[in-house]
């Protein structure tokens, strides 16, 4: 026999049945927002917390119960995962700004013994700077590059994202372009 529903599920909008819809079908979502996805359409369309465990590969139907309590008050976030204990960041805003500033800095050869940055030169140079940070690491320094919109790139090293240099064919000049939706295609 079924195990009866604790806290059944709530009638789904028509939105949030097609907001479901659209992330079982896409091939690029988590595999955990696609089987929370799963599971709450199946329980919708009327199975049970049992038959819809199974049919995304759970084994215990109370997992489907408290993803039906999270939807039943949180929508569509609960197919995110919560935000989970650990360690807060240790740098702020000046600090990332401090990375950014020596980032942007052109390297001294002499100075810096490098002529381009790499993630292992720039945390030398922060490390010795007067004003720097003692103990950065490069995860750190890694991270800061990328949420301000910067990649490594095999030919030239660390390039702006969305933004690219071109030569004009007729007057032999560089062009800067710049893709105004490149901040949505990184997400």
């Amino acid at each position: 026999m079924a195990r009866p529903i604790a806290q059944p599920l709530r009638p789904l909008t028509a939105t949030e049945r097609q907001q479901l819809m659209q992330v079982t079908k896409s091939p690029s979502q988590a595999l955990r927002r696609h089987r929370r996805a799963r599971a709450l359409l199946a329980v919708a369309n009327g199975s049970t917390l049992t038959a819809a465990a199974k049919e995304v590969g759970w084994r215990v139907c109370d997992t489907v119960a408290a993803l039906i309590r999270r939807f039943n008050a949180r929508g569509l976030e609960a197919l995110d995962d919560r935000p989970r204990s650990g360690r807060r960041r240790s740098y702020g805003l000046a600090e990332r700004e401090r990375i950014l500033g020596e980032f942007h800095r052109e390297p001294d050869l002499e100075c810096d013994g490098t002529a381009t940055w790499s993630l292992s030169t720039l945390k030398r140079a922060l490390r010795a700077a007067p004003d720097g940070l003692p103990e950065v690491s490069t995860f750190t320094i890694l991270h800061v590059l990328h949420e301000s919109g910067y990649s490594w790139q095999q030919n030239c090293t660390w390039c702006e994202t969305g933004v690219a240099l071109r030569k004009n064919k007729k007057e032999g000049t560089l062009e800067r372009v710049v893709d105004p939706e490149a901040e949505q295609k990184r997400g």
